[in-house]
């Protein structure tokens, strides 16, 4: 376990999560052709943990605290019910983010799910590019 997480999570919640990361990532790189070989639950899990470790609980990109506790308790049926209220309550919500999504090999950042949302496929230049963008706009109309 990551030493942030001790009292935060347990063991068996933060395994469940990192196995689901780990075989989300697999199943949709292989659907982009990435091999089997490169593309494997045991080599995920190991890099995404890896990038669990070294966000020390913080979103990559924001540096904000991420929200741990948030792990494993997303529900579907509440969601698809509650919709955008129930989804916004998840903003903080440790994702995992390819650093390259085009990228061959498993290489992971950990950031807020509203960070992922926002990042989508971008590559870390275009997403600083965007924005940068936004707040440009934002201050032209204040």
């Amino acid at each position: 376990m990551p030493p942030f997480l001790e009292g935060v999570s347990t063991p068996e919640i933060y395994e469940r999560w990192l196995n689901r990361k780990a075989l989300a990532h697999v199943k949709r790189d292989r659907g982009r052709g990435h091999s089997s070989e490169t593309a494997t639950r045991a080599l995920y899990k190991e890099a995404i943990h890896a990038a669990v470790v070294l966000s020390g609980g913080r979103d990559a990109y924001t540096g904000e605290l991420l929200d741990w506790h948030l792990i494993s308790t997303y529900d579907n049926d509440e969601s698809k019910a509650g919709r955008h209220h129930y989804k916004a309550r998840f903003a903080m919500l440790p994702s995992v983010d390819h650093i390259d999504a085009g990228s061959t090999e498993a290489s992971f950042r950990i950031c807020a799910w509203r960070t992922n949302d926002s990042k989508n496929d971008l590559g870390i230049d275009a997403f600083v590019t965007l924005c940068r963008l936004v707040v440009a706009h934002a201050e032209l109309k204040t």
